[in-house]
């Protein structure tokens, strides 16, 4: 199967609801837009273990795949985790999790010139 879209809502001025939670899937991991000023927030719903989420960096080097980047999110809590710069990620984020107990949304500053 695909990997699942995590949407991604933008922030504005005017103000934003809460974005819609994805259930983590360990199976198939998720997918997001990314502009470099994009974070996630992961929530822990598990009360028994730490979890972890990670992301793939965009590139090789030497032609080498460099190994993803991790984070534990402690049981019962929320990490805010992010920006993703677009030249060491990419365009699209790609993000896999342990465990179905995380709960993944995304948001996005609009680039401002």
């Amino acid at each position: 199967m695909p990997r699942v879209d995590v949407p991604v809502t933008s922030i504005t001025r005017t103000g934003t609801a809460p974005a819609t939670e994805v259930n983590g899937d360990a199976t198939n991991g998720h997918t997001m837009t990314n502009n470099g000023a994009t974070w996630i927030t992961v929530r822990n719903s598990g009360t028994t273990v730490a979890r972890v989420v990670s992301a793939e960096y965009a590139n090789t080097v030497d032609g080498q795949i460099i190994p993803p980047k991790t984070w534990s999110i402690p049981t019962s809590s929320t990490r805010y985790i992010g920006p993703f710069p677009v030249r060491l990620f990419g365009t699209t984020l790609l993000l896999d999790v342990d465990n179905a107990e995380l709960k993944l949304s995304a948001y996005t500053l609009p680039i401002v010139t």
